[in-house]
């Protein structure tokens, strides 16, 4: 019994010794998103990560075959409602991507990559506590299909090509003063007044 207790009371000093060396640089450098985190940082969130996964999320197998039209469908899918983060291309480097804490992944490398299509499923569907990973739709067959469509156009980002990314661009969200801007550009080109407003700026 009091070797149980002595265990315990080393387990709870290691988790808060463990805890304190995570969040020395929080005391040493406030809590500002600018930084990067640091390599334990980024070794224990990745643990974390494994840890907080359902148990039976890694066997998972996609039920969505492979077809050009479902990598099409995921295509506009990602573009519309994942890009402002991940960017077209899934590296992250957007306004928003680079400065959340911790940043937007890149999508490309290995990290994303080694992961199981059931550990991407997981993370679409449910997100990432304390990050900026949210969960997305609803708990319905319909939505788990859009999302293990997902899977298949994260596996395919590192090979994306050109014309995709440009198909992307067009089906990226747009403001109001984009869409102005290119009503007016439009009218322009088709004989109208020069336009006043700045140019457009796509992501």
């Amino acid at each position: 019994m009091r070797a149980r207790i002595w265990i315990a009371l080393l387990v709870a000093v290691g988790l808060l010794a463990g805890g304190a060396v995570v969040m020395l640089p929080s005391w040493t450098h406030g809590l500002s998103a600018r930084d990067e985190p640091t390599a334990l940082e980024a070794f224990v969130a990745r643990r974390m990560r494994r840890h907080a996964l359902s148990g039976g999320a890694r066997a998972l197998q996609n039920p969505v075959p492979l077809a050009d039209r479902v990598l099409s469908e995921a295509r506009d899918h990602f573009a519309d409602h994942c890009a402002l983060c991940h960017g077209n291309d899934g590296r992250g480097q957007t306004a928003i991507g680079r400065n959340l804490y911790p940043k937007a992944p890149d999508m490309t490398s290995a990290d994303t990559q080694s992961l199981s299509d059931g550990e991407i499923f997981y993370v679409i569907k449910n997100g990432i506590r304390l990050t900026g990973m949210p969960a997305w739709g609803e708990d319905t067959p319909e939505d788990d299909r859009e999302s293990w469509k997902l899977v298949h156009f994260i596996r395919h980002l590192p090979r994306i090509s050109p014309e995709e990314l440009q198909e992307m661009e067009e089906a990226n969200p747009r403001t109001r003063e984009e869409l102005e801007e290119e009503e007016e550009a439009r009218r322009f080109l088709e004989g109208g007044e020069e336009p006043q407003g700045k140019p457009v700026h796509r992501r």
